[in-house]
C-alpha cells in the first residue's frame, strides 16, 4: 500500500495554471500533487558569447526552492551561494528543454526558464521540466504572434516523471515519504515518445533488468498522460 494510497500505475492530480505572471512572455504554475513549481520563460533578443554568429538560438534554465518550500526553512542560495544539488537539476532542465527545440529555428535568440519551487513534497525536477516546457511554448507563441519566429521551433513537447520500487512495488510518480524510502529511484525524461535523459539509481536495494523495464512503462505512461495536460494547457 502506497501512503497515499494510490495504485501502484497512478499519478498524483496534476493542474497546470498558465499565465500567471503579468511580465515574463511565457508563464505557468505546475501542481503535482503537493509539489508547486511557478516556471516563467523570458526572450534575450542576445544568445551567450559562445553562440554568437552561430545562428542557433539557447534555452537554458535556473532552479531554486524557496525557504520554507519543505517541512524546515533552508537558507536562502542566492544569499549562500547555490549547491551542488541546484546546479545539477538546473542544467538537468536546460538540456532536457533543449532536446525538443529546433535551435535553427528559434534564430539567434535565448529563452531562460526559471522554475521556483513554492512547495515541495518530491518530483521537483520533473514538476521543472513540466512546467518549464509550458513556459517556453507560450513564450514561443508570443514570438510567433508578433512575426519574429516563422516556424515554430518546438518539435515536441518534453516532460518528466519520477518512478521507482517502493515497499518492493515498482511504482509511478513519487512523493516524498515514498521518495525517502524507495529502494530504487528513477527519473525519466521524454520527448516525442522518446528518451531523452534517465537518472536510476540503487538507494537502498539493487534491481533487475525486468524491474528497469517495468519503470521504463510506467514512465511512459505518465508522460503520456504529462503532454497531454500539457496540450490542453497551452490551447
Amino acid at each position: 500500500m502506497r501512503p497515499s494510497g494510490r495504485k501502484t500505475t497512478q499519478m498524483r492530480d496534476v493542474s497546470i495554471e498558465t499565465n500567471v505572471t503579468r511580465h515574463a512572455e511565457g508563464s505557468c504554475m505546475i501542481r503535482m500533487g503537493d509539489t508547486h513549481v511557478l516556471c516563467t520563460a523570458s526572450v534575450d533578443e542576445r544568445v551567450p558569447s559562445f553562440m554568437k554568429n552561430s545562428g542557433l538560438g539557447w534555452v537554458t534554465a535556473e532552479y531554486g526552492m524557496l525557504p520554507r518550500a519543505t517541512h524546515t526553512r533552508m537558507r536562502r542560495e542566492a544569499k549562500n551561494g547555490q549547491s551542488g544539488r541546484t546546479q545539477e537539476i538546473q542544467r538537468l532542465i536546460g538540456r532536457s528543454l533543449r532536446a525538443g527545440v529546433d535551435r535553427v529555428a528559434l534564430g539567434e535568440r535565448q529563452i531562460q526558464i526559471d522554475c521556483d519551487v513554492i512547495q515541495a513534497d518530491g518530483g521537483t525536477r520533473c514538476a521543472s521540466i513540466t512546467g518549464g516546457w509550458v513556459a517556453l511554448k507560450l513564450a514561443v507563441n508570443q514570438l510567433m504572434k508578433a512575426g519574429l519566429i516563422t516556424a515554430d521551433p518546438l518539435v515536441d513537447p518534453v516532460a518528466a516523471v519520477s518512478c521507482g520500487i517502493y515497499a518492493g512495488q515498482e511504482v509511478l510518480d513519487l512523493d516524498y515519504p515514498e521518495d525517502s524510502e524507495a529502494g530504487v529511484d528513477g527519473n525519466f525524461i521524454m520527448t516525442g515518445g522518446k528518451l531523452v535523459e534517465v537518472q536510476m539509481s540503487a538507494e537502498g536495494a539493487t534491481f533487475t533488468r525486468g524491474q528497469m523495464d517495468t519503470l521504463l512503462d510506467l514512465a511512459e505512461s505518465g508522460i503520456t498522460d504529462l503532454n497531454r495536460i500539457q496540450m490542453e494547457a497551452v490551447s
